[in-house]
């Protein structure tokens, strides 16, 4: 479980990148963050894992308080924290192997890390993991062969092979067709559902959020401005979140693909279909 608690960030600017925010994230939650540029999700994210040093408040990951934690401390909590990037971060000249087997580098010794030396079962899991995604016969290939759907399966597979007690995940699907996105985005929610492990997903695309996530809270200015089940994400509130000037211009592109659908479908779609073609499904 991951409990935040007035959790802030001051930079020396003296501009307030988060105001307070607290919230819990349950086993097997997944909750996405949404919220115009500038809000703080990605600041929310790196503060969750001390990327970047939160200036107060308190982060507890099972009742430990990452926020008080320094050194080799810190390091161990970190392998318990798996993060997926948005430009993926995998090391381009190694095999899509090596690159999963990176997530048990905060396990292995050094010289182990250096010849690139694990236990058996770390591979083993490797392979497993590999299958799950979808990837067990590209393992020999080089990551600078993969697509980009591929690179985040494999961004995905490293995660989880760190064991990790929670899932952080930076904007998955920003740098892919809406295809692969709704592909990474449902396998991401399988694999919490399977693990029971909480995950905290910035994620740009409202509607693929509201298709996908348990549960999303709603950034502005730093500060949650709404925290609830998807279904109550109505036009007020994303006019709360984003401002009346973003969301009137999110609901325009949204009523053109509702004309396309009407015209494709010979009548007005109903709105599960309207959101579906929103997130690019149909």
């Amino acid at each position: 479980m991951l409990r935040l608690d007035t959790l802030a960030k001051r930079y020396k600017t003296g501009d307030h990148a988060l105001k307070g925010v607290s919230f819990t994230v349950e086993k097997g939650q997944v909750v996405g963050l949404i919220g115009p540029s500038g809000a703080g999700k990605s600041t929310l994210i790196r503060c969750i894992n001390r990327l970047v040093e939160p200036t107060g408040g308190s982060i507890y990951l099972n009742d430990v308080d990452l926020a008080g934690l320094s050194g080799g401390e810190l390091r161990r909590a970190r392998r318990r924290i798996g993060m997926i990037f948005q430009e993926y971060a995998l090391v381009e000249r190694l095999t899509v192997m090596e690159n999963v087997l990176s997530g048990r580098l905060g396990y292995v010794p050094f010289w182990r890390s250096l010849l690139r030396r694990f236990r058996q079962a770390d591979v083993d899991k490797a392979f497993a993991l590999l299958d799950r995604v979808g990837l067990s016969e590209h393992a020999d290939k080089r990551a600078d062969e993969l697509s980009g759907g591929q690179r985040q399966r494999v961004g995905i597979a490293r995660a989880l092979e760190q064991d990790p007690e929670l899932l952080l995940v930076d904007e998955p699907t920003a740098s892919l067709d809406p295809k692969t996105s709704r592909q990474i985005m449902r396998l991401i929610m399988e694999i919490c559902r399977e693990s029971g492990l909480p995950a905290v997903i910035n994620i740009h695309d409202v509607m693929l959020a509201k298709m996908f996530v348990d549960r999303i809270i709603g950034l502005t200015a730093g500060e949650v401005v709404f925290d609830g089940a998807p279904a109550l994400l109505d036009d007020a509130v994303l006019t709360r979140i984003y401002g009346e000037e973003d969301w009137t211009a999110m609901q325009a592109s949204a009523a053109e693909d509702a004309a396309d659908a009407a015209a494709t479908y010979g009548a007005a779609p109903p709105e599960r279909v309207k959101e579906e073609r929103m997130a690019g499904l149909a």
